[in-house]
């Protein structure tokens, strides 16, 4: 006897067909801004030529991680001018930013709800599940339906893949939290704001900082998928190659997205650990 084939593809492009039927406009505002907000983030980045802004990251990064960071800055962003492909790795970069802000400010706040809520943190953590084994190509479908082709969609998609460690970190940071401490501040008269705000997120955040890195990781990582759906970039140029095989390019654009990778990566630890020593 054979078993009728379940209708789940079917029930998930009428769920589609119906968000684009109701909630166009909202799907068009979404494109507005994020469109907007990679652009902004693009301009800013090329506005300045690339040895001013090179500079501007090496004394940042001697601020933060001293001469070694900021040699591997300087060497590495050169190198990258010198390829030809500083204006890709600025929008890959742009895109990177957009997406790691995006997932900060809404991954944050549904951790620490995770972690007031056991409800909330019951429904939550299957989505992540999914959110995290689902492969990320099959993110690019539904995003490029509602957000056509494009750095949209490549951004959308970004978030869903890199925003599972920023809600799991910031929900295991603010449980982490000793029992005796939050004891005292219900002791002391503490709203539930001045409890999470004085005493639960300033304890919480080395741990909710490991997950903002992890998300701008992945969010890197995002690049070169996104640009099978027109996001531009360094990850159009690896994209290419490997459709070409033309290794040696590949290869060049490989390593623009390498030296990004550890500047963004270096950098966010140094601050983090900065910020927590002070």
């Amino acid at each position: 006897m054979n078993i009728p084939k379940l209708p789940i593809g079917q029930g998930i492009e009428w769920i589609e067909d119906w968000l684009m039927t109701y909630f166009g406009p909202l799907f068009d505002l979404i494109h507005a801004v994020i469109g907007g907000m990679v652009t902004g983030i693009e301009a800013a980045l090329t506005f300045l030529p690339a040895i001013v802004l090179t500079l501007i990251i090496a004394a940042l990064a001697y601020w933060i991680g001293k001469w070694r960071m900021a040699l591997f800055a300087v060497v590495g962003l050169l190198l990258i001018d010198n390829l030809g492909l500083w204006n890709p790795s600025m929008q890959s970069l742009a895109l990177v930013l957009t997406a790691s802000v995006l997932a900060v400010l809404i991954g944050v706040p549904v951790g620490v709800l995770c972690a007031q809520s056991k409800t909330v943190q019951n429904i939550v953590t299957p989505v992540l599940d999914f959110m995290q084994t689902m492969p990320a190509f099959v993110y690019l479908l539904p995003a490029v339906s509602f957000f056509s082709l494009g750095v949209v969609p490549g951004v959308i998609a970004s978030i869903i893949f890199a925003i599972p460690p920023t809600i799991r970190l910031t929900n295991l940071g603010i449980r982490q939290v000793s029992e005796e401490l939050v004891e005292a501040a219900d002791a002391f008269g503490s709203t539930s704001g001045q409890k999470l705000f004085k005493l639960q997120l300033p304890i919480a955040m080395p741990t909710i900082m490991a997950g903002i890195n992890q998300t701008i990781m992945l969010s890197l990582s995002m690049v070169v998928i996104s640009s099978m759906i027109g996001a531009q970039g360094v990850g159009a140029y690896v994209y290419r190659a490997v459709s070409q095989a033309k290794t040696g390019a590949g290869f060049e654009a490989g390593i623009a997205i390498v030296i990004i990778a550890i500047l963004l990566d270096r950098l966010t630890q140094k601050l983090f650990k900065t910020k927590q020593q002070n």
